[in-house]
Protein backbone atom coordinates (compact mmCIF):
# COMPACT_ATOMS: atom_id res chain seq x y z
CA UNK A 1 0.00 0.00 0.00
CA UNK A 2 1.14 3.61 -0.80
CA UNK A 3 1.21 6.18 1.01
CA UNK A 4 -1.34 8.29 -0.47
CA UNK A 5 -3.35 4.72 -0.85
CA UNK A 6 -3.52 4.97 3.02
CA UNK A 7 -4.46 8.56 3.26
CA UNK A 8 -7.26 8.10 0.05
CA UNK A 9 -8.64 5.57 2.45
CA UNK A 10 -8.69 7.24 5.75
CA UNK A 11 -10.10 9.91 4.35
CA UNK A 12 -13.25 7.74 2.91
CA UNK A 13 -13.48 6.79 6.67
CA UNK A 14 -13.44 10.64 8.03
CA UNK A 15 -15.99 11.30 5.36
CA UNK A 16 -18.06 7.99 6.64
CA UNK A 17 -17.88 6.58 3.08
CA UNK A 18 -16.51 3.83 4.53
CA UNK A 19 -17.09 2.15 7.65
CA UNK A 20 -14.04 1.10 10.30
CA UNK A 21 -14.62 -2.49 9.45
CA UNK A 22 -14.36 -2.37 5.66
CA UNK A 23 -11.06 0.03 5.90
CA UNK A 24 -9.58 -2.62 8.54
CA UNK A 25 -10.65 -5.72 6.23
CA UNK A 26 -8.71 -3.94 3.41
CA UNK A 27 -5.55 -3.44 5.86
CA UNK A 28 -5.91 -7.25 6.79
CA UNK A 29 -2.89 -7.72 5.11
CA UNK A 30 -0.28 -5.32 6.45
CA UNK A 31 2.30 -5.59 7.31
CA UNK A 32 2.78 -8.39 4.84
CA UNK A 33 0.75 -10.93 3.47
CA UNK A 34 1.59 -14.82 3.66
CA UNK A 35 1.30 -17.17 0.78
CA UNK A 36 3.42 -20.46 2.11
CA UNK A 37 6.33 -20.00 0.03
CA UNK A 38 6.60 -15.66 0.83
CA UNK A 39 5.82 -13.15 3.19
CA UNK A 40 4.82 -10.22 1.15
CA UNK A 41 5.86 -7.38 2.67
CA UNK A 42 3.03 -4.84 1.59
CA UNK A 43 4.06 -2.46 4.01
CA UNK A 44 7.14 -1.57 2.66
CA UNK A 45 5.87 1.30 0.64
CA UNK A 46 4.93 3.42 4.03
CA UNK A 47 8.30 2.46 5.64
CA UNK A 48 10.97 3.42 2.44
CA UNK A 49 9.18 4.94 -0.10
CA UNK A 50 9.53 1.99 -2.73
CA UNK A 51 7.48 -0.92 -2.51
CA UNK A 52 8.88 -4.81 -2.95
CA UNK A 53 10.56 -5.95 -5.76
CA UNK A 54 10.35 -9.61 -6.88
CA UNK A 55 13.77 -11.37 -7.58
CA UNK A 56 13.00 -13.94 -10.19
CA UNK A 57 15.86 -15.79 -9.72
CA UNK A 58 15.77 -19.31 -7.87
CA UNK A 59 11.88 -18.72 -7.68
CA UNK A 60 9.04 -21.04 -9.56
CA UNK A 61 6.94 -19.10 -12.38
CA UNK A 62 3.95 -20.15 -9.81
CA UNK A 63 5.35 -18.69 -7.03
CA UNK A 64 6.38 -15.22 -8.84
CA UNK A 65 3.08 -15.05 -10.34
CA UNK A 66 1.28 -15.01 -6.96
CA UNK A 67 3.56 -12.96 -5.24
CA UNK A 68 3.30 -10.33 -8.90
CA UNK A 69 -0.49 -10.61 -8.24
CA UNK A 70 -0.45 -9.95 -4.73
CA UNK A 71 1.47 -6.76 -4.74
CA UNK A 72 -0.53 -5.60 -8.01
CA UNK A 73 -3.90 -6.28 -6.18
CA UNK A 74 -2.17 -3.71 -3.73
CA UNK A 75 -2.08 -0.51 -5.95
CA UNK A 76 1.81 -0.59 -6.45
CA UNK A 77 4.34 -0.61 -9.24
CA UNK A 78 5.27 -4.07 -9.60
CA UNK A 79 8.93 -4.97 -10.83
CA UNK A 80 10.66 -8.64 -11.61
CA UNK A 81 14.06 -8.59 -11.82
CA UNK A 82 16.09 -11.63 -13.27
CA UNK A 83 13.30 -13.05 -15.08
CA UNK A 84 13.64 -15.65 -17.80
CA UNK A 85 11.29 -15.91 -20.89
CA UNK A 86 9.34 -18.73 -19.76
CA UNK A 87 9.39 -16.73 -15.83
CA UNK A 88 7.68 -13.92 -18.18
CA UNK A 89 5.23 -15.50 -20.36
CA UNK A 90 3.60 -16.95 -17.20
CA UNK A 91 3.54 -13.26 -15.19
CA UNK A 92 2.48 -11.76 -18.57
CA UNK A 93 -0.38 -14.43 -18.79
CA UNK A 94 -2.18 -13.19 -15.66
CA UNK A 95 -1.09 -9.57 -15.90
CA UNK A 96 -1.15 -8.59 -19.91
CA UNK A 97 -0.96 -5.12 -19.04
CA UNK A 98 2.92 -5.63 -17.27
CA UNK A 99 5.43 -5.08 -19.69
CA UNK A 100 8.57 -7.58 -20.43
CA UNK A 101 12.15 -5.75 -21.00
CA UNK A 102 14.27 -9.06 -22.30
CA UNK A 103 17.54 -7.18 -22.22
CA UNK A 104 17.28 -6.16 -18.85
CA UNK A 105 15.28 -9.37 -17.96
CA UNK A 106 12.75 -7.40 -16.19
CA UNK A 107 9.10 -7.58 -15.87
CA UNK A 108 7.17 -4.31 -14.98
CA UNK A 109 3.64 -3.36 -14.45
CA UNK A 110 3.13 0.84 -13.88
CA UNK A 111 0.22 1.77 -11.57
CA UNK A 112 1.03 4.85 -10.59
CA UNK A 113 -1.53 8.00 -10.89
CA UNK A 114 0.18 9.86 -13.83
CA UNK A 115 0.10 12.80 -11.86
CA UNK A 116 2.67 11.00 -9.55
CA UNK A 117 4.59 9.53 -12.60
CA UNK A 118 7.90 11.66 -12.98
CA UNK A 119 9.85 12.44 -9.51
CA UNK A 120 13.34 13.61 -10.39
CA UNK A 121 15.89 12.68 -13.52
CA UNK A 122 18.63 10.29 -13.68
CA UNK A 123 20.91 9.33 -16.01
CA UNK A 124 21.94 5.57 -16.77
CA UNK A 125 25.56 5.34 -18.69
CA UNK A 126 27.82 1.99 -19.61
CA UNK A 127 31.08 1.88 -21.21
CA UNK A 128 30.08 -0.40 -23.88
CA UNK A 129 27.47 -2.42 -26.10
CA UNK A 130 28.16 -5.26 -23.45
CA UNK A 131 27.25 -3.68 -20.79
CA UNK A 132 23.72 -2.53 -21.64
CA UNK A 133 22.05 -5.17 -20.37
CA UNK A 134 22.73 -4.08 -16.49
CA UNK A 135 21.99 -0.77 -17.76
CA UNK A 136 18.84 -1.73 -18.53
CA UNK A 137 17.96 -3.28 -15.78
CA UNK A 138 19.03 -0.40 -13.84
CA UNK A 139 16.68 2.13 -16.52
CA UNK A 140 13.66 -0.22 -16.19
CA UNK A 141 13.91 0.09 -12.41
CA UNK A 142 14.38 3.50 -12.50
CA UNK A 143 11.03 4.14 -14.82
CA UNK A 144 9.26 1.72 -12.85
CA UNK A 145 9.51 3.76 -9.54
CA UNK A 146 9.06 6.92 -11.23
CA UNK A 147 11.84 8.57 -12.07
CA UNK A 148 12.68 10.50 -16.06
CA UNK A 149 15.35 8.19 -17.34
CA UNK A 150 18.28 9.23 -19.69
CA UNK A 151 19.98 6.47 -21.13
CA UNK A 152 23.61 6.87 -22.54
CA UNK A 153 25.41 4.07 -24.11
CA UNK A 154 28.67 2.92 -24.91
CA UNK A 155 30.66 6.09 -24.36
CA UNK A 156 33.29 4.11 -22.57
CA UNK A 157 36.76 5.60 -22.00
CA UNK A 158 38.73 3.80 -24.70
CA UNK A 159 36.94 6.77 -26.57
CA UNK A 160 36.48 9.68 -24.44
CA UNK A 161 35.43 12.25 -27.51
CA UNK A 162 32.26 9.58 -27.15
CA UNK A 163 31.56 11.07 -23.68
CA UNK A 164 32.46 14.54 -23.93
CA UNK A 165 29.74 14.83 -26.40
CA UNK A 166 27.22 14.00 -24.09
CA UNK A 167 28.33 15.95 -20.85
CA UNK A 168 25.59 18.54 -21.49
CA UNK A 169 22.60 15.62 -20.98
CA UNK A 170 24.32 15.01 -17.45
CA UNK A 171 24.99 18.15 -16.05
CA UNK A 172 20.60 18.73 -14.90
CA UNK A 173 20.03 15.26 -13.51
CA UNK A 174 19.61 14.45 -9.86
CA UNK A 175 21.37 11.23 -9.95
CA UNK A 176 24.08 9.44 -12.27
CA UNK A 177 24.38 5.45 -12.54
CA UNK A 178 27.08 4.23 -14.36
CA UNK A 179 27.52 0.56 -15.59
CA UNK A 180 31.25 -0.52 -17.04
CA UNK A 181 33.36 -3.92 -16.97
CA UNK A 182 36.93 -4.44 -17.94
CA UNK A 183 38.45 -2.13 -15.92
CA UNK A 184 35.71 0.08 -14.46
CA UNK A 185 37.64 3.15 -15.36
CA UNK A 186 34.36 5.19 -16.53
CA UNK A 187 32.26 6.32 -13.07
CA UNK A 188 35.84 8.17 -12.27
CA UNK A 189 36.01 9.84 -15.33
CA UNK A 190 32.25 10.71 -14.86
CA UNK A 191 32.48 11.64 -10.93
CA UNK A 192 35.11 14.29 -11.88
CA UNK A 193 32.50 15.89 -14.66
CA UNK A 194 29.57 16.68 -12.38
CA UNK A 195 28.47 17.71 -9.02
CA UNK A 196 25.83 14.78 -8.28
CA UNK A 197 26.12 11.80 -7.04
CA UNK A 198 27.36 9.01 -9.29
CA UNK A 199 26.52 5.18 -8.40
CA UNK A 200 29.18 2.62 -10.42
CA UNK A 201 27.96 -0.25 -11.17
CA UNK A 202 30.95 -3.15 -12.08
CA UNK A 203 29.96 -5.54 -14.88
CA UNK A 204 31.12 -8.79 -15.16
CA UNK A 205 32.08 -8.14 -18.84
CA UNK A 206 35.78 -8.40 -19.86
CA UNK A 207 38.54 -10.92 -20.95
CA UNK A 208 40.24 -13.25 -17.85
CA UNK A 209 41.89 -10.57 -15.19
CA UNK A 210 38.56 -8.69 -15.30
CA UNK A 211 37.72 -11.88 -13.32
CA UNK A 212 33.88 -11.77 -13.74
CA UNK A 213 33.98 -7.92 -12.37
CA UNK A 214 35.92 -8.39 -9.71
CA UNK A 215 38.84 -6.27 -11.09
CA UNK A 216 36.15 -3.57 -12.13
CA UNK A 217 34.54 -3.63 -8.65
CA UNK A 218 38.43 -2.99 -6.47
CA UNK A 219 38.91 -0.21 -9.48
CA UNK A 220 35.59 1.05 -8.78
CA UNK A 221 36.00 1.27 -5.11
CA UNK A 222 39.80 2.77 -5.34
CA UNK A 223 38.00 5.82 -7.47
CA UNK A 224 39.85 9.41 -6.59
CA UNK A 225 36.36 10.97 -7.39
CA UNK A 226 34.83 11.26 -3.93
CA UNK A 227 30.98 11.57 -5.47
CA UNK A 228 31.91 8.11 -6.83
CA UNK A 229 29.37 5.32 -4.36
CA UNK A 230 29.69 1.55 -5.26
CA UNK A 231 27.30 -1.16 -5.60
CA UNK A 232 27.82 -4.97 -6.09
CA UNK A 233 28.69 -6.50 -9.45
CA UNK A 234 25.78 -7.03 -12.18
CA UNK A 235 23.20 -5.04 -9.95
CA UNK A 236 21.59 -2.68 -12.17
CA UNK A 237 18.95 -3.18 -9.63
CA UNK A 238 20.64 -1.67 -6.31
CA UNK A 239 21.87 1.45 -8.24
CA UNK A 240 18.90 2.07 -9.68
CA UNK A 241 16.77 1.84 -6.35
CA UNK A 242 19.25 4.08 -4.58
CA UNK A 243 18.96 6.66 -7.28
CA UNK A 244 15.45 6.48 -7.27
CA UNK A 245 15.64 7.73 -3.37
CA UNK A 246 18.16 10.43 -4.16
CA UNK A 247 16.50 11.82 -7.22
CA UNK A 248 12.89 11.81 -5.30
CA UNK A 249 14.33 13.66 -2.73
CA UNK A 250 16.50 16.35 -4.70
CA UNK A 251 13.48 17.24 -6.67
CA UNK A 252 10.88 18.27 -3.73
Amino acid sequence: MTPSALLALLAEVERGTLTPKAAADRLATLPFENLGHTRVDHHRSLRAGLPEVIFAAGKTPQQTVEIFSSLAADGVDVLVTRADTTMARAVLAEHPAAVHNPLARTVALRQSPQAQATQGHIAVLCAGTSDIPVAEEAAVTAETFGARVTRLYDVGVAGLHRLLAVQEEIKSVHAIIVCAGMEGALPSVVGGMVGVPVIAVPTSVGYGASFAGATALLGMLNSCSPNVTVVNIDNGFGAAYTAVLIARASSK
